[in-house]
């Protein structure tokens, strides 16, 4: 994981190799205006916030590259790079996933309390969502994040793919679908989710049976990533009777004393684990008609590095 990894991006600021190259008159500032919007961007193609940041890098250099002057239009053109590199990026990140121990959840982010306010990013960036995305081909992925979160243009897009307008039509129209299809139900009020979290986390930390019963909805999915370095579930858990007894029997106890602490994880409500004050993981949670429909819990270290401080993210 890189040093930067868990920086937070409310100021943003140009990659660390600015200083090391020469920057046109007006890069600069162009670039941080639209940081916190290519992170995003990368984030949503790979679901890593690690390779975003790298991802960054290289827009950053290609971006240096350009004359600001002769752009017409700068965040249709940052976007454009950033995409591309994304793309590039995502055979390698595949090959990851591949050899990857365990159900793969994507790389978890300490988001601020506003984020859940603009509702279309709020669930374009939760682990519901990202796991959705993660069923779409790449280039079907970020034709979709294009379009229906940065509501670019289908021929901005097409540059920035690589396919004809039209192609990129027909695949943004078979994104949509598939994704319709398998996206949560509804949206959720903050009072709502707020209640249910609080439910949850008292449930847990009682290990009370029925209360974990009367909380959980019947079809809801756990799932667990310690990436073959921490222990976790090798498959994901359906139903809430099994889930319950996998909750009330200790799944997330051990010997050292635990905490939970309320958080918002990727725009949406989640618990932050922590053993002897230091971070152990977070469990997100995804809430519909007032139940929890699953829960996503990340232990892999190496992905918990933006847990720790909040990461803007903005469209």
């Amino acid at each position: 994981m890189s040093e930067r990894s868990g920086r937070t991006t409310d100021t943003p600021e140009p990659p660390d190799r600015a200083a090391r190259v020469e920057v046109p008159d007006g890069a600069t500032d162009v670039f941080v205006a639209h940081r916190n919007l290519l992170f995003t961007v990368a984030y949503e193609i790979l679901g890593s916030a690690a390779d975003a940041e790298d991802v960054l890098q290289e827009t950053w250099l290609r971006w240096t590259a350009v004359d600001p002057a002769t752009v017409r239009k700068e965040r249709a053109y940052l976007v454009q790079i950033t995409t591309r590199q994304a793309l590039n990026r995502v055979r390698a990140l595949g090959r990851r996933k591949e050899s990857y121990v365990g159900p793969w959840l994507p790389e978890p982010l300490l988001t601020a309390p506003d984020v859940a306010e603009d509702v279309a990013l709020a669930d374009s960036v939760s682990m519901a969502m990202l796991l959705v995305l993660e069923t779409l081909a790449p280039v079907e992925r970020a034709v979709f994040v294009l379009r229906e979160v940065f509501d670019l243009a289908y021929d901005e897009i097409a540059d920035a793919v690589g396919r004809s307008p039209a192609a990129v039509r027909q695949l943004a129209y078979r994104a949509r679908a598939h994704v319709a299809a398998r996206r949560p139900r509804g949206t959720v009020s903050p009072a709502q989710t707020k209640a249910a979290l609080h439910a949850f986390r008292k449930a847990v930390e009682t290990g009370e049976l029925q209360s974990l019963l009367d909380i959980l909805a019947p079809d809801v999915v756990a799932l667990s990533d310690g990436g073959g370095v921490r222990h976790a579930l090798l498959r994901p858990i359906v139903g809430a009777d099994k889930v319950a007894r996998l909750l009330a029997g200790g799944w997330w106890k051990r010997d050292a004393p635990r905490s939970l602490e309320p958080v918002q994880i990727n725009g949406g409500p989640a618990l932050l684990v922590r053993v002897d004050g230091q971070v152990d993981g977070v469990l997100a949670v995804r809430v519909e008609d007032g139940c929890v429909t699953g829960a996503y819990h990340v232990r892999n270290p190496d992905k918990l590095s933006y847990v720790v401080h909040e990461t803007a993210i903005s469209r």
